[in-house]
């Protein structure tokens, strides 16, 4: 505990990374204040009773997850900066298929990047435009009596379609500020917040029901469901961090005016770190995706005159996240799209062309075609291990209902798209403090004095989201 205040102390010493901290600080309750400002025409009273007896599951729970309850308060943040991760997603994926953003992206350098970031922003406007609408949407059919009935629809239509993109566009500029002025990435600072904040209220509503007596368990049921979380945090934080070293050596380096061959056993030996999981929340984020379709389909089969008949079949039951088919079908679509976006994201020719440039080679190995497909079979090999354990992580959730009896809203946090990014977006900005520290020689955030697997090698094959 000496240790870590002393830590903290060296960390407000640092007058730029202080700076940064309340910066970021800053920004992100700005975001969060917008989270709670109702669009114009919505009786907000009204529409918390309206919510609060539907309930909130699936898709739209998650949604309402991701931006901090805002959707569900009709906030002008209420699609967040969802539709710009949205248009991110489909830009990088455009990189893999079309010459022209595989130009932009590895040919033309900053001038590249720059057009790149202009029509993902581009993109974002279309993208919340749309969303904005079929958002109004759902409103206007789920919760149409907290409308304002003396307003006029056009009015209402166009103006909180125009706030909503706004809002999107807001939260953008404040992701790509705190990037730029603040500490850690802003973009993914944004939606781990979002995901934070319903924590203390769901961790609350579990207290209550635990020690209130009203669910099975009582008090003991509690502790071990902290115990299991804190121990699923500690795997998933090994399962980010984790890589595989692929040691490399290089035929010459300069010394002096000179060159010399390297030693293989002397000074700092480098490698390829290959990530066990390269292809971060991806894989959960394409899974779910499918997942929600039978809940569309099921819409289409109610009969309305016997709306309970919708509760019994296969499309119901893959409706249910706790159920087994659901698990099973989801935890091997998760296997699956680990291997499709690993082999899209991770490019052995790539790699091996990178060390030929260098003028280097992995030990035991030709040159080309043999180091592509040793790097090739290395990623496939890692790449089994680290889809079963996503795998078991995105099924985590119906684990804690099912084990412990835990609320759906508190469940979120035993696993898939939540955990993943709120550990990955804490190492990444543990990672920039502790290397202002170690710039200042200060000691850093662990013993070792490096956060394990976020620096160092050489050439990382692979990046988490």
């Amino acid at each position: 505990m000496k240790k870590f205040i002393e830590t903290i102390k060296n960390i407000w010493t640092i007058k730029e990374l202080r700076n940064r901290i309340l910066f970021t600080l800053g920004l992100l309750m700005v975001f969060r204040f917008a989270s709670f400002v109702v669009l114009p025409g919505i009786n907000p009273e009204i529409l918390g009773q309206a919510v609060s007896q539907a309930g909130g599951q699936g898709l739209l729970g998650l949604i309402n997850a991701f931006t901090g309850g805002a959707f569900n308060n009709a906030a002008i943040m209420a699609l967040g900066i969802m539709p710009y991760i949205s248009a991110s997603i489909i830009i990088q994926l455009l990189g893999f298929a079309v010459p022209y953003f595989q130009r932009l992206q590895k040919r033309e350098g900053e001038a590249g990047r720059r057009r790149l970031n202009q029509i993902t922003r581009w993109l974002t406007v279309a993208i919340t435009l749309v969303q904005a609408a079929g958002y109004l949407t759902y409103i206007k059919t789920s919760y149409g009596q907290a409308i304002d009935p003396t307003l006029p629809a056009g009015v209402f239509w166009f103006t909180n379609i125009i706030i909503l993109t706004a809002g999107t566009i807001f939260a953008m500029w404040l992701g790509e500020r705190i990037t730029e002025k603040g500490i850690g990435n802003g973009i993914s600072l944004l939606i781990m917040i979002g995901i934070i904040a319903t924590l203390p209220t769901s961790l609350v509503a579990e207290f209550g029901l635990r020690f209130g007596g009203s669910a099975a368990g009582g008090p003991i049921a509690f502790l071990l469901e902290i115990a299991f979380l804190v121990i699923v945090v500690m795997a998933t934080t090994a399962l980010v961090q984790a890589v595989r070293k692929i040691p490399i050596q290089f035929a010459k380096r300069m010394v002096g005016r000179g060159s010399s061959s390297q030693m293989p056993d002397t000074g700092r030996r480098d490698y390829i770190p290959v990530k066990v999981n390269a292809s971060g929340v991806m894989p959960i984020i394409f899974a779910q995706a499918l997942m929600f379709l039978p809940a569309t389909l099921l819409q289409f089969t109610i009969d309305p005159t016997n709306p309970d008949a919708a509760s019994s079949g296969i499309l119901a039951t893959l409706n249910d996240f706790t159920s087994v088919p659901y698990n099973v079908i989801y935890f091997f679509m998760v296997i699956i799209f680990t291997y499709v976006y690993t082999a899209l994201l991770v490019n052995p020719k790539q790699y091996s062309e990178w060390l030929k440039q260098q003028n280097a080679f992995i030990p035991g190995v030709k040159p080309g075609k043999s180091t592509e497909d040793f790097i090739d079979a290395v990623t496939t090999r890692i790449t089994l291990p680290g889809s079963i354990f996503l795998g078991l992580v995105s099924i985590l959730p119906a684990f804690a209902v099912k084990l412990f009896g835990a609320n759906m809203t508190f469940a979120q946090f035993f696993g898939g798209t939540s955990l993943l990014i709120m550990v990955g977006v804490v190492l990444d900005t543990l990672q920039q403090v502790e290397s202002y520290l170690l710039m200042r020689r200060y000691d850093g955030l662990t013993k070792s004095g490096r956060i394990s697997g976020r620096k160092g090698g050489v050439m990382p094959v692979g990046a988490s989201m």
